[in-house]
């Protein structure tokens, strides 16, 4: 996509110039400021000095050639909602995407989870798909036992278009029997799945051909249809694209699968007759490993959500936009019932498409509103964590002689309210592995970031076009906290700028 300077943008030198007077003013208000803040007893230790390190990106990237930035009021770069709700264009409803129509449709990406090749044969894609037990790695070095398909967790997409004949040839690697549900799918009664109702089932080693013409279009999954192998992990993206592209066109179509698990401490296998759950999952992961979606100032974007958690309920958040709901698993929804929110309830084995222009740059939270879904591992506090003076690993060598329980900790600090739930701070040599914070698709976020995201968290990236371009198309070295900084420098209020606090543990 070119990139030609814009008129409305000030040239690179008066960039600069300006820059280096808004540092100089970001200076003097941090003096002002640490004077204001000292005499009303205010620390002053450098944690919160007002100064900005030196810009990073081509600010003279200009917006993209032929963009149109305003719609009846709505400003496709800049937080805006349009003149009225009744407007096609009023919180960017129906503002095209950036993308050249010539290109085709947006590719769907879902984070960290594989596609599903094929092949044709005899005009008919045909997929193999294996049900398998996955080691999957929910955080660095937290490996869990759990059932997937092709070794994956969640399983790989299947991709096809509205109308193409499908051939799915399932095979069993378990070490017992399953079965195969095409969720939502009009399908033939003896393809639907459903446990020996329609079928019998498939024995480990066997396998079984589902085959048909897909008339539909939308958001599916398959699952197994065996409950505990479905606690177990076992789903899979399921796109059927159109066969016209629905308009508005989008720049970005993710794909999110939501999860739950119960694990216990000393277990890598989940608990599927649990009640409560203390594992929760994005694409497989957990928070901060999960990977942040990374989107150009401007775009359109879509994020289909799907809850696949066995028994708990997600009320997706998003921050500093309002997205359009636009279908459900069912089908597309008329445009007429579009709904413009901020959290959208997605109920067990639903799911949601949300659209929204990416007008509001910065590192924007997406995360289930669930107290219990923002935190890892969340388990009773039994075992050797409330034995004062007692390490796991010496209460984990002799098993036979448990240390006398500490129900109530003399520890001051439990009496200030959320002190033992505060989970800041735990596994941080974990948290700060090359793993989390070193993919490029995390760099130049606010230092200090992963203590921030938890279970089902993530950041979507709004980033302008160079930015954009330094972090996911470059391999130039990104300093820390630098594009953070710099959306700051640009849209923010650098005079309020604050670091981030340094951490103490290295």
């Amino acid at each position: 996509m070119s990139t030609p300077q814009n008129s409305n943008r000030p040239p690179r030198r008066e960039f600069f110039r300006t820059s280096a007077l808004a540092a100089g003013g970001a200076l003097a208000a941090t003096s002002a400021g640490m004077a204001q803040h000292s005499g009303h007893g205010m620390p002053d230790d450098g944690e919160r000095r007002h100064e900005l390190p030196k810009p990073v990106g081509d600010p003279s990237a200009g917006r993209p050639a032929g963009a149109q930035d305003e719609y009846e009021g709505f400003h496709r770069f800049a937080p805006s909602r349009g003149n009225s709700p009744d407007s096609d264009f009023y919180l960017g409803k129906l503002v095209p995407g950036l993308r050249d129509p010539a290109a085709g449709r947006a590719p769907f990406v879902a984070p960290d989870v594989p596609s599903l090749p094929y092949e044709i044969k005899d005009g008919v894609k045909e997929f193999h798909l294996h049900a398998t037990p996955v080691e999957a790695d929910f955080l660095p070095g937290y490996k869990m036992n759990v059932y997937g398909y092709n070794g994956s967790l969640p399983g790989p997409t299947i991709e096809v278009t509205q109308g193409d004949r499908v051939r799915v040839i399932v095979t069993n690697d378990l070490p017992e029997e399953t079965f195969m549900h095409w969720h939502g799918f009009e399908c033939g009664i003896q393809y639907d799945g459903a446990a020996s109702l329609v079928q019998n089932p498939i024995k480990p080693g066997e396998s079984f051909r589902y085959e048909f013409t897909f008339h539909e279009e939308g958001t599916f999954f398959y699952h197994s249809h065996v409950a505990m192998q479905e606690a177990f992990g076992m789903v899979g993206w399921f796109i059927v694209h159109p066969r016209s592209d629905w308009d508005p066109p989008v720049d970005r179509d993710f794909g999110l699968i939501f999860q739950n698990f119960f694990i216990e401490p000393t277990q890598t296998v989940a608990d599927s007759w649990r009640m409560d759950w203390n594992w929760h999952t994005i694409n497989g992961r957990s928070a901060p490993y999960i990977s942040p979606l990374v989107v150009k100032h401007g775009e359109r974007v879509r994020i289909r959500i799907l809850n696949f958690s066995p028994m708990q309920h997600h009320p997706i958040h998003l921050h500093g936009h309002t997205f359009w709901v636009t279908g459900h698993e069912g089908a597309r929804t008329p445009k007429s019932a579009w709904i413009p929110r901020n959290t959208e309830l997605i109920a067990v084995a639903q799911a949601a498409e949300l659209e929204f222009i990416a007008n509001n740059p910065g590192d924007w939270m997406m995360h289930c509103h669930m107290v219990h879904h923002m935190m890892n591992h969340m388990t009773k506090q039994v075992g050797p964590r409330v034995r004062p003076g007692q390490s796991v690993d010496a209460y984990l060598k002799d098993l036979d002689r448990v240390p006398e329980a500490a129900l109530r900790n003399t520890d001051p600090g439990f009496a200030v309210p959320g002190y033992p739930q505060d989970m800041q701070g735990m596994n941080m040599g974990m948290m700060m592995s090359d793993a989390i914070v070193g993919r490029r698709e995390t760099l130049g976020m606010r230092k200090g970031w992963p203590m921030a995201l938890m279970g089902l968290m993530l950041a979507v990236r709004v980033l302008p076009e160079d930015l954009y371009h330094l972090v996911m198309e470059t391999d130039e070295h990104v300093e820390p906290g630098s594009v953070f900084e710099e959306i700051v420098r640009r849209f923010g209020d650098p005079s309020d700028y604050t670091p981030a606090i340094r951490m103490s543990h290295g």
